[in-house]
């Protein structure tokens, strides 16, 4: 049996094996420390002397000038990214909703550590990111990390809390590191969250004026520039912010990047049926004008697009040339007379003119001829997400009515996103499926937006909220209205919203999922000794009869297990007895796991019977040296291509 890791991906590690496997001329080994006999700790490395030579045939180094975006401990920022943590999440059925049935995840911690503890499980499987993350205004709060701690250190850190319990801090303007900050604070949450975006998958991230260059800076550089997609622009204030100094601005923005460009299909809405009003033997269409309208529609503007088009009036017929005399030359003239353009191009029309009708139109008193194209209905039909948001329902205004009609009138928030924002957002990636994740969930209005759209087109989306417990403002409407932290506003919102969808949509009810399993970031369930056992002596470990944490229950145990053995956590979990011993099954057989003591060989045998993919025990939970020795026996009889793991 092989004993499982219980923390989170090296990423270090991980790039290590990509680089060596496209390069291995560049893996080396290199002395990371000694043990106390002296003897050498020796790890792979990659030598970039050479891997900048595999790269380039000019090495880029030293003083030699060149684009780069930097700043103050952006380096440290990439290996916090990069390091391992010995930590877990343990679930809160008490706070849950619908629990055994939910597929959607509430995870209340720091969204650092929740990312990195959902790397190995959710890699490449969420389709859609929507964050609002602090804009860094000077009264907004950051995420301070901790920047000095090592690699070992990190691993073993239980927490990133200061001496007085503080984990955010006011990023104010006086700051000699205001921006530095909050970039520190967002490349490397945004870097480990492009790893969970599906090849498909969209990124989309609120942000204001104070921050949007160097956003877009290091978006370009996580996720490549040419995935940037497009920033739209929210009218999110009608009024005008009267707080600015010269202007009173009405927008926000909302940049939105690939992970692969080449993957995604074109952002928009499917077309209404209505829109096409005419019929013929091919289909249902609708008209639209061949003339170029409005920007760009004069002959100047594209001279090759300004040429006749020739139809015959008896026959029907139309074409780029003069078939006969019973031809008639129709030009793209303007309203006022002067040339304009066709939309198409001559070989376009002359490939596509089964696509086009020629028909008598009134102009200025006059009726003449004018070309039309048939534009046919097809369920796939897009039209194109615009990039400004005008709607009065993505103003901000109506985030916060939202809100409050949810909380009896009671303000909790200032200026909280609409659903409706987000729903258009995710509206315009054509899929009813796929996972939404929100690591700045606020007052989870991304999980009111996934539940009320599922509800309005049948979808089947899913949500994986995180948010920090930050705690309330004593003075606050919200403390005093009995909620302590940002975290439990956020979950009664989605509690409340649920219940207020399947009110107005009863429709949904037995297919509508409003329920979520909260899960919570906390110390590993290992005891030190697991991660370290060179640094105990034998006197030490003889006292420790058990390398789990006394506080920890099985269900804990067996959501760290389904981290590290990458199964999705919001997994169908069954409980069964067997030989009188508590066993999980998870994901209908996928992984079988029993953590208790004194565990015999029938209970083995009736694991090993059940065939599972994963089969997961603790170290020291046989009854006695017998069983253990039966063990990979008993599995090779019955199951041996199960893979077993122990703690």
């Amino acid at each position: 049996m092989h004993r499982l890791k219980m923390h989170s991906v090296n990423k270090v590690d991980e790039n290590i094996k990509k680089i060596a496997e496209l390069f291995p001329n560049t893996l080396t080994e290199v002395i990371k420390g000694y043990r106390d006999d002296r003897t050498p700790i020796i790890e792979h490395a990659i030598d970039f002397d050479v891997l900048r030579q595999e790269l380039s045939d000019i090495i880029v180094e030293g003083p030699e000038e060149r684009y780069q975006f930097t700043w103050p401990d952006k380096k440290k920022s990439i290996l916090l990214a990069n390091a391992p943590i010995a930590k877990t999440l343990r679930p809160c059925r008490e706070e849950s909703v619908d629990f055994d049935k939910t597929e959607n995840l509430y995870i209340e911690g720091d969204n650092l550590d929740a990312l990195k503890l959902l790397q190995e499980t959710y890699l490449g499987k969420v389709k859609m990111i929507y964050i609002d993350p602090p804009y860094n205004t000077g009264k907004d709060f950051i995420y301070e990390d901790d920047f000095a701690q090592d690699t070992d250190e990190y691993l073993t850190n239980s927490g990133q809390f200061d001496e007085d319990g503080n984990r955010l801090v006011q990023n104010t303007e006086s700051n000699g590191r205001f921006h530095t900050d909050w970039l520190n604070m967002m490349y490397p949450r945004l870097k480990l969250a492009k790893d969970l975006l599906s090849d498909d998958g969209i990124i989309f991230i609120s942000i204001d004026d104070n921050e949007i260059d160097n956003l877009k800076k290091i978006c370009n550089e996580i996720f490549g520039e040419g995935n940037f997609v497009e920033t739209f622009i929210i009218r999110s204030n009608p009024r005008g912010n009267q707080a600015k100094k010269y202007t009173a601005s009405e927008h926000e923005y909302v940049i939105c990047y690939a992970k692969n460009i080449l993957n995604i299909e074109p952002l928009g809405f499917h077309k209404e049926k209505h829109e096409y009003n005419k019929k013929d033997e091919i289909g249902i269409y609708r008209e639209l004008g061949l003339r170029k309208r409005g920007a760009g529609s004069r002959r100047q503007d594209a001279p090759n697009q300004y040429f006749p088009i020739y139809y015959n009036p008896i026959t029907k017929q139309i074409d780029i040339e003069k078939k006969s005399d019973d031809f008639i030359e129709i030009l793209p003239k303007l309203s006022d007379g002067s040339d304009g353009r066709w939309r198409w191009s001559k070989s376009s029309v002359y490939e596509k003119r089964n696509e086009l009708l020629v028909r008598l139109v009134n102009r200025q008193g006059s009726k003449e001829y004018d070309v039309f194209q048939k534009d046919y209905y097809s369920k796939d039909k897009i039209a194109k997400i615009k990039s400004i948001f005008y709607e009065k329902e993505v103003n901000y205004e109506n985030g916060t009515e939202e809100l409050k009609s949810l909380y009896n009138n009671n303000k909790f928030f200032d200026f909280p996103k609409p659903p409706e924002m987000i729903i258009k957002l995710m509206s315009s990636l054509n899929t009813k499926d796929g996972l939404i994740l929100d690591f700045f969930s606020g007052s989870a209005t991304t999980a009111h937006a996934v539940m009320q759209l599922n509800a309005e087109d049948g979808g089947n989306r899913k949500f994986i909220m995180v948010q920090l417990p930050e705690p309330c403002d004593e003075n606050s409407e919200a403390y005093k209205a009995g909620y302590k932290t940002i975290a439990e506003i956020g979950k009664e919102r989605i509690r409340r919203a649920g219940k207020k969808i399947l009110e107005e949509h009863p429709e949904a009810a037995g297919k509508l999922d409003i329920g979520f399993r909260v899960l919570k970031v906390d110390s590993s369930n290992m005891q030190d000794v697991y991660y370290r056992p060179d640094e105990y002596t034998q006197d030490l470990l003889t006292s420790l009869t058990d390398n789990i944490k006394p506080d920890r229950t099985p269900e804990d145990l067996l959501f760290q297990v389904m981290l590290d053995l990458g199964v999705l956590l919001s997994s169908k979990i069954e409980e069964m007895v067997i030989g009188g011993k508590k066993v999980f099954s998870v994901a209908d057989g996928y992984l079988m796991a029993c953590f208790d003591n004194d565990v015999t060989d029938e209970v083995v045998r009736e694991i090993a019977k059940k065939q599972p993919y994963y089969a997961v025990f603790r170290d020291c939970g046989m009854a006695n040296d017998s069983v253990a020795t039966n063990f990979e026996q008993i599995f090779a009889t019955y199951s041996p291509s199960t893979i077993r793991k122990v703690l």
